[in-house]
């Protein structure tokens, strides 16, 4: 399945794609606005009848614990986001390869698994201010249920799904901050059945210049995972950058703030508007 869905994302993509920097962008889009780098959801929609793709060339993610050390890497972290009317967005997001290695710090052993990861399906539907262009307040409501196509340990093992309602106030052409609560039917740790996990993660956006952003953040999770439940506590901090009024590209590093939370993640990508 995760093959059939991920093939069908790549033909939607491809062509575009190939096509996009050399197709002057209509004077009547919305200002590109992108779902990466970050912690926090935008609230805007993509133009209706226009695809937005967003591509994670690398991610890097590193958990350390006193019994073992897990490093996750993950290529082709793709978002495609179609605009189904004017406040309306369908998204369909996957990873295509991911390579997980983890050592036991006991004994020495090394666990290598590889292969492609779960794929999600998202509706987001704008309340106010789908270009987020305005000053003032933009919000949204984000639905999405994720499928276990993914190999074991790459994926989660079973299917989740959340819901995401994703706020922003636009101060000026400098400044804005965005806050995204958000309530998910989480995969249990042993990877069968779901619990409850909610919070929300919020930023300060900054616009250093026309073309260049820098946006700090924090994110807190609470995961009542029935074999126990944890906080978990990010801090990010992203910059991106436009190459152009339809193209973004952007790095992000992410770092835990305790224990049970992954130390550290680092990633980098690009986003264009068709």
């Amino acid at each position: 399945m995760r093959g059939i869905i991920l093939g069908a994302m790549a033909l939607v993509a491809t062509p575009v794609w190939a096509q996009g920097p050399q197709t002057a962008p209509s004077p009547h889009l919305r200002e590109l606005c992108s779902e990466r780098p970050g912690l926090t959801t935008a609230a805007c929609t993509v133009d209706p009848g226009h695809v937005q793709v967003e591509l994670g060339f690398g991610n890097w993610t590193l958990d350390r614990n006193s019994d073992e050390r897990e490093d996750r890497i993950e290529a082709g972290d793709i978002l495609i986001r179609y605009g189904l009317g004017k406040t309306t967005e369908l998204q369909i997001g996957g990873i295509a390869y991911g390579h997980v290695r983890t050592l036991d710090r006991t004994d020495g052993s090394v666990r290598t698994v590889q292969g492609g990861g779960d794929v999600t399906i998202g509706l987001k539907q704008n309340l106010r201010h789908p270009a987020e262009g305005k000053t003032g307040l933009a919000m949204a409501v984000l639905t999405y249920v994720t499928l276990p196509t993914g190999r074991q340990d790459v994926g989660e093992g079973d299917w989740s799904a959340g819901l995401i309602m994703p706020l922003s106030y636009k101060v000026n052409d400098t400044l804005s901050f965005a806050l995204s609560p958000e309530a998910d039917a989480a995969v249990n740790e042993g990877g069968r059945g779901r619990h409850l996990a909610y919070g929300a993660a919020a930023a300060v956006q900054v616009h250093l210049t026309e073309t260049l952003r820098l946006s700090p953040e924090v994110q807190f999770i609470r995961d009542d995972d029935p074999q126990g439940a944890v906080t978990l506590s990010t801090a990010s901090l992203s910059l991106d950058v436009r190459a152009g009024k339809m193209t973004q590209f952007d790095v992000q590093a992410v770092a835990g703030l305790n224990r049970d939370t992954p130390d550290l993640k680092l990633s980098f990508g690009v986003a264009h508007k068709f």
